[in-house]
């Protein structure tokens, strides 16, 4: 079962290699890491996405307690938090299939950066699922290049919202 992990670090060189470093020492594979700055420049938030079940990621949780520069860790339930990811996307068109391309983005309410005559570069961000569905629909086209962020993910405020 995929898990997303929320967590605050310290802002210091070497800690986003000492949180992946207990990843590796465990055996434990990470999907997806990324990591920005927040709204504090001395804390840095950390999303992390592993596959495991609930005693592998409780133990995870203990372990990146542990590390001096880790404030808190947090499991992030997909129904109590929002998960999103980025994809920018160069793919080839031509004038036949050019009003179909646009339609799929339509459909996916994506941002075309750039149209040529023969490529589309375009901008989706969505979970994971939605990620995945339009590189998917995308991919006979002809993908050119490929760009995709790690999930990050925010609980909501009220449980109830929707």
């Amino acid at each position: 079962m995929k898990h997303t992990l929320s967590i605050l670090v310290n802002n210091h060189p070497g800690v986003m290699s000492h949180v992946s470093g207990l990843f590796t020492r465990r055996g434990y594979n990470i999907d997806s890491i990324a990591v920005g700055v927040t709204d504090n420049v001395d804390v840095s938030s950390m999303t992390i996405v592993l596959n495991g079940d609930d005693f592998i990621v409780g133990q995870v949780k203990n372990q990146l307690l542990k590390l001096p520069d880790v404030l808190r860790v947090q499991d992030m339930a997909y129904a109590s938090s929002v998960q999103r990811e980025l994809v920018l996307i160069s793919f080839s068109i031509n004038e036949t299939n050019r009003s179909e391309a646009l339609t799929i983005c339509n459909g996916f309410d994506v941002k075309i950066l750039e149209m040529t005559e023969d490529s589309l570069l375009i901008e989706f961000s969505g979970n994971s699922r939605q990620v995945s569905n339009i590189i998917s629909v995308i991919k006979p086209f002809g993908i050119r290049e490929i760009s995709r962020t790690g999930q990050i993910a925010i609980a909501y405020r009220n449980q109830n919202a929707v």
